[in-house]
Formats: structure tokens, C-alpha cells, sequence
């Protein structure tokens, strides 16, 4: 009686423990499928007119991003090593999420090649956490709108590519 009931116990256990706990796939997900390429916005309504606006360059692969912005003022209101006359580039990657009309960027800034980037540089680094409501205008042609910026992204389709999981 004292064995059968350590091995029901013991199988209990066993059992618990097992459905309980898994492990992550050590693989990408394949990401939204339309997404899947590289996109450009080539201008912004009325950038001659605005102080300050950026320029997006956005590549989605599988379930990753990787986001280039380029950045013009007219206004100089950081150290001209870093505003460079106006004009900077900022570089971003992570992944992404989109659910219905909502697509949820995370990652981290980065330098130009897309390595983690240190606090002691010029502009934003850490963590990156945007939401954008997308609007697919057209197979080659998407909306992205911030929820923190007033100025929508544009963006055309400039390569498709198709999702090759890659391990993590």
C-alpha cells in the first residue's frame, strides 16, 4: 500500500511538473507574412515647412526588426558633435508583435551595424517600445502610425523577402 501510493505520488508529480513547464522554441517565429521585407518612406508632407522630421528605413525578418531613422532640424538643441549640422541617424532592432490593427515594436537601440549600443553616445539608447496603428495602403505601400508621434510613416515596399526561421 505504502509503495503504491509513492509511485501514484511520484507519478503525480512527474505529471504536474510536465505540463506545466516547457521550453521556448530555440527558433523564430515566422512573423505577419505581408510585413516580411524592406520598407522605405521616401518623404514627409510638408518637410520643407517643419522644423524637425524623420525618415524611416524598416526590414522585417521573420518575427525581427531592424529600423534605421534618420533625423532632420533645423533647430540645434543638442552639441553639433551629435546633431551633426541637423542631421542624425539613429538605429533600432528587436522584434515584434502585431495583433489585428496594432503592431508592437521591442528591442534596444543600437549602433550602425546593429550592435547593442552603450548610454555614452550621442541620442536615445536602451530600450525601444513603440506602438503603430498599420494601415496597408497597398501590397507595396503601408501606414505605420506612432501613438507617440503625429507624423505618420509613409513607407513603400523596396524587397520582399520570404521568413527562414533562424535559430536564436
Amino acid at each position: 500500500m505504502q509503495k503504491t501510493f509513492r509511485i501514484l505520488s511520484f507519478c503525480f508529480l512527474l505529471s504536474a511538473f510536465g505540463s506545466a513547464c516547457w521550453f521556448n522554441p530555440n527558433v523564430q517565429t515566422r512573423g505577419t507574412g505581408y510585413l516580411q521585407g524592406e520598407w522605405q518612406q521616401d518623404s514627409v508632407t510638408n518637410q520643407k515647412q517643419l522644423l524637425t522630421y524623420s525618415l524611416y528605413h524598416l526590414k522585417f525578418s521573420c518575427d525581427s526588426f531592424y529600423m534605421t531613422i534618420r533625423s532632420f532640424s533645423k533647430i540645434n538643441s543638442g552639441m553639433d558633435s551629435c546633431m551633426n549640422s541637423g542631421k542624425w541617424t539613429e538605429y533600432t532592432r528587436g522584434t515584434y508583435e502585431q495583433k489585428h490593427d496594432t503592431l508592437h515594436l521591442t528591442g534596444q537601440f543600437c549602433n550602425a551595424n546593429f550592435t547593442i549600443k552603450d548610454a555614452t553616445g550621442c541620442f536615445r539608447a536602451g530600450d525601444y517600445d513603440e506602438y503603430f496603428k498599420v494601415t496597408k495602403k497597398t501590397d507595396s505601400l503601408m501606414q505605420f502610425a506612432s501613438t507617440t508621434n503625429v507624423i505618420p510613416i509613409n513607407a513603400r515596399l523596396i524587397k520582399r523577402t520570404s521568413c527562414h526561421p533562424k535559430p536564436i
